[in-house]
This record gives structure tokens, sequence and C-alpha cells, in this order.
């Protein structure tokens, strides 16, 4: 029997140079920053289109430049360290647009709860880096509810609104070497 591999390829993320980034509204006035530092991603296709992608985050490594909020982050309150250490994305469907653009559909697991969520994906290219690897680079960006995953918490103002905005914006930027 013969073993065909059609389209197969792995390329798995280079964290040096890949980054994952949300911003959320604070105050009603102005945007916190944060990213998680520590997070691992595949693709399994050639060519990109039709691909799985597989995304795992480690929730204790969220950093937005402030102790007492990382802290607060990391508790019961929002992403619940303790108990759940990570949050998937497993693609659904990744549909080519056109020459370069993307859209990344798949479900985001945060705290045992998974919802679907849809991604625009900018595909930058590919090239060799002087050590002979081939890389792949994607920029992609999105909207989520943070609600939508129980993420809850808030505190009302009392000028009216809230201090934590519910929608999150996510952003990224990332780059495959081509497995052997």
């Amino acid at each position: 029997m013969e073993n065909v591999k059609n389209n197969a390829a792995k390329w798995v993320l280079d964290p040096t140079h890949s980054e994952l980034t949300f911003k959320v509204k604070h105050l009603m006035i102005s945007n916190v920053k944060g990213e998680f530092k520590n997070f691992t991603a595949e693709i399994d296709h050639e060519d990109f289109k039709n691909a799985t992608v597989k995304v795992s985050i480690e929730t204790s490594s969220i950093f937005t430049n402030n102790t007492d909020r990382d802290n607060h982050l990391k508790s019961a309150d929002f992403f619940d360290v303790e108990n759940h250490q990570a949050m998937t994305f497993e693609s659904t469907d990744f549909k080519k647009v056109d020459d370069d653009e993307y859209k990344l559909r798949g479900l985001l697991t945060i705290k045992g709860v998974s919802k679907e969520v849809l991604l625009d994906v900018e595909f930058g290219g590919t090239n060799k880096d002087p050590w002979g690897n081939i890389k792949a680079g994607f920029s992609f960006s999105g909207k989520i509810n943070r609600k939508d995953w129980g993420l809850n918490w808030n505190a009302a103002l009392e000028t009216g609104g809230v201090l934590v905005s519910d929608e999150v914006k996510i952003a990224g930027e990332v780059q495959f070497v081509k497995q052997a």
C-alpha cells in the first residue's frame, strides 16, 4: 500500500519572531494593551489554503506591563490560570480571499468554553533565512466579546459606563518555519 501525502507540510511557530497581542478599552476613554508571551502554533498544509491551524496559549504568560493588573487577569475573575493553564484555538476553515488575504474561522477555548471566532489574516509571503529554513509570515486581527467566554468581571463608573469594555481586539504577527 502506497503512503500518499497530498499537500502535506507542517509549519511550526518561530516564537522569537512572533507576538500575540490584545487591546481593551479602559474607562471608556483609552486602550490598554497586553500580550501573551508564551504560545505555540502549527499549520498543516503546503499552500495554506484549507490548512489546519492549531494554537495553544499559556494563560499565565499574560503581560500588560502592570503586575497588579496581570495578577488580577490571572485570577478566577478572568483567566483562572490555576485551573486553566492554556487557551486553545483550532481552525475549522481557512479560506483564501485573494492573493494575500485569508479568513480564518475556528474554535477559541477559554476556561473550558469554546466559541467560534473569525480572524482576518494577511499572508506576508515565504522566504528562506540565512540558515536555509523556509519561513512564512502572517498578520492577523479580530474582535471577540470577552463575556462569551465567561470573562465577566467589571466595575460600573459613577459617570456611567464600565471600567473595562466587553470587546477585546486581538492581533498577531507570526512567523512559521517549514519542517523537513
